[in-house]
């Protein structure tokens, strides 16, 4: 996949390219089956893929009263549309002036313009444009004017969880609640944190028996308090581990960590950036009565994430 992050990169318009749009935020199997209909749309007419997001995220810019955690910061989003097959992804950067373009002026000059789009795949409350003044209705409207195709995509529904359609807010909502094994069924794959090793406190393997990385964390959506069965990518392999997220109550030290335990592991991660994928949760943080309780516990975790992850 070809990545463009300016616009003034693009200096002929793509072969017959066939185009979806959105901020694609957690990249789930909605926007995974979005990208298909593209590709395959593209295939049918010797043309290219391409998917047009945002950098930062609209609401970043936008949101007067905050705005909520995004489930992928951009490296892992680009990753994982590059891992649909997308031939190019075209990320604008957005800003205000960004915001203020209108919805026939964005159609016109940059996807017929600058892109030279034959074909539109969105789903059927895509919306865009200068107050969001531009919907399915409007490129409609639009496509004999510029001549392009219009393509609205189906949803793909919640069949697993009874709720409606797939959206970035409703797998939010389960990391938050730490429901990471449901939030797998609509994400496609386990939800994971990405970040760097730092030195903590150095009782992890001193004090308890159990050496921890202990995480920076890159991401901004971290799932709730507690203790999860996970996997570790890390120097080129993938571990099996037990993370926990808190703030280590049996210590009262009141500091917020993400630490993690990778089993059958000896070396130095100090430095090293680490990619963490929650399986299952296992149980709560709790504040134990001492360390010889919390080693005793965290054994007991162990077990249970070596008989939780598959082989």
């Amino acid at each position: 996949m070809k990545l463009i992050t300016d616009l003034q990169e693009i200096k002929t318009p793509f072969k017959n390219p066939v185009v979806t749009i959105g901020n694609f935020d957690g990249v789930h199997i909605g926007h995974q089956s979005l990208f298909h209909e593209v590709i395959e749309r593209a295939d049918d007419i010797g043309g290219t893929s391409v998917a047009i997001t945002f950098e930062p995220h609209p609401i970043k810019v936008l949101g007067n009263n905050g705005s909520p955690p995004l489930i992928t910061l951009f490296e892992q989003k680009a990753e994982l549309i590059a891992s649909t097959g997308i031939d190019i992804l075209v990320c604008i950067p957005f800003t205000r002036e960004t915001a203020n373009i209108t919805a026939e002026d964005f159609v016109r000059d940059i996807l017929v313009g600058r892109i030279g789009m034959r074909v539109i795949v969105v789903g059927r409350d895509y919306t865009f444009g200068r107050n969001r003044s531009g919907d399915v209705a409007l490129l409609e409207k639009l496509a004999p004017r510029y001549g392009y195709e219009v393509v609205v995509a189906d949803w793909i529904e919640n069949s697993v969880m009874q709720r409606g359609r797939i959206s970035s807010t409703r797998i939010r909502d389960l990391v938050r609640a730490g429901r990471v094994a449901e939030a797998r069924k609509l994400l496609g794959r386990h939800y994971q944190i990405r970040g760097v090793v730092a030195r903590g406190r150095d009782r992890g393997g001193k004090l308890l028996g159990f050496p921890t990385a202990n995480i920076n964390l890159q991401d901004e959506l971290c799932p709730k308090t507690g203790v999860y069965a996970v996997t570790v990518e890390c120097m080129g392999k993938k571990y099996k581990g037990v993370a926990n997220i808190g703030y280590s109550p049996t210590f009262d030290d009141h500091q917020f960590t993400v630490e993690v335990h990778i089993l059958d592991f000896d070396g130095d991660l100090y430095g090293q950036k680490i990619r963490v994928n929650f399986v299952q949760r296992i149980r709560d943080e709790i504040k134990f009565s001492g360390v010889d309780e919390l080693a005793e516990q965290i054994r007991r975790d162990v077990a249970e994430a070596r008989r939780v992850l598959p082989p």
